[in-house]
């Protein structure tokens, strides 16, 4: 039997909660200029972050270093159009003492702001095992995607309430690359895994409520501003002990299920919108159905705040035939301190706040609500 409840919060609530935080983050979008960046390493990240995220380049596709303040791009062949882009946007940059653009090759002249010399050799990538980064970046407000964090929140439901703690331990690992061009065009399969335990704070020992499994192997691909996630995945999910034996336990729900998932999105400047869905192809119970949709829009800000961070934030919509087509909504929104480029550790400091079916797998028919603090590491 499984236990139905009702959510904390109204229709119009969803409705005006998701508008509000996305007029915050429209609202709250910096302008083009960089601020007061300083230092090196990190107006390299900044750099790169521009490059890749605003312009689509591939991380293999060029090298970059930053020395006194003034920029080196190397290229592997003249491309005046993406050159002279780059320059244009780069040039907004404040404290940014200088960009030189060259081309690495021994039969052509070199090219750049200042006329640099260059020799180095920059390859094309045919190929490469274990990439450092994935082609479809993580998704920032989905409760799903495998990361790791930890999360305090308050929980309520109209048969329950209490202090939820979450610990999520989980990464995408590329496996290998297919190549990419110049324009960071590229195709790579990885592995996922993730485990995602849920604890009632309340309790004197912090129950364990649930423990969802995930091991999934997406396909990813670039093109451009241009990217998708196929994706099959299989998860399961498990009741704690403690919650078991307590003294009006909830009747166990065999949760498993694998399915088929595709995303496409698209980003521009600051901002990134995605939709797709996924199919069930094997599922307990037996009469669990299959499709849903998803959808959401995300955003990474440039513009620094308290020295090395800046506002990302982003919401995320499901909706589930098993669940007649309702929204559940996710919102997140805070500072991520550290490099921006891909493959480089970062921290997320964010409030949370969650509103429809409960996405942890033993509670999937219970409609809740919740929000709070979440601490999310990237690597």
């Amino acid at each position: 039997m499984r236990v139905k409840t009702r959510a904390c919060f109204s229709s119009g609530a969803l409705s005006g909660g998701a508008y509000i935080m996305l007029l915050i983050l429209v609202l709250m979008a910096p302008s083009a200029s960089a601020g007061n960046i300083a230092g090196d390493e990190f107006l390299k990240g900044y750099i790169a972050s521009v490059l890749e995220q605003d312009m689509g380049w591939s991380g293999e596709s060029y090298r970059l270093e930053v020395a006194g303040g003034v920029a080196k791009i190397t290229l592997p062949e003249d491309d005046p159009a993406r050159r002279d882009a780059a320059m244009k946007r780069l040039g907004a940059i404040e404290r940014l003492g200088g960009v030189t653009i060259i081309v690495a090759s021994s039969d052509k002249e070199n090219i750049g702001a200042d006329h640099s010399a260059g020799k180095e050799t920059v390859k094309g990538v045919k190929g490469q095992v274990f990439p450092k980064e994935d082609l479809f970046r993580p998704l920032i407000a989905d409760p799903k995607q495998p990361q790791f964090f930890v999360s305090l929140d308050r929980f309520r439901s109209p048969g329950d309430r209490y202090n939820m703690g979450e610990a999520g331990f989980g990464e995408t690992f590329g496996l290998y690359r297919f190549g990419s061009d110049r324009g960071g065009n590229g195709l790579q399969i990885s592995v996922e895994a993730s485990i995602v335990a849920r604890f009632n704070m309340d309790t004197p020992s912090s129950n364990l409520v649930n423990a969802d499994y995930t091991i999934g192997f997406p396909l990813t691909y670039r093109r451009g501003r241009n990217s998708f996630r196929l994706r099959l995945y299989h998860q399961s999910s498990h009741l704690g002990d403690e919650y078991l034996e307590s003294p009006d336990p909830p009747k166990r729900v065999n949760l498993s299920y694998e399915a088929v998932e595709f995303i496409y999105s698209r980003g521009w400047r600051r901002l990134r919108v995605y939709a797709g869905g996924e199919y069930i192809v094997r599922g307990e119970p037996s009469e669990l159905k299959p499709a849903s949709g998803h959808f959401g829009i995300e955003y990474i800000g440039s513009r620094k705040l308290l020295k090395t961070g800046r506002l990302i934030g982003g919401i995320d919509w499901k909706s589930y035939e098993e669940h007649s087509w309702k929204l559940d909504t996710s919102v997140k929104l805070g500072i991520e301190f550290g490099l921006p480029n891909p493959g480089q550790r970062r921290l997320r400091v964010l409030a949370e706040w969650y509103r429809g079916h409960d996405p942890r797998g033993q509670f999937y028919m219970n409609k809740v609500s919740y929000c709070g603090l979440n601490l999310s590491l990237g690597f």
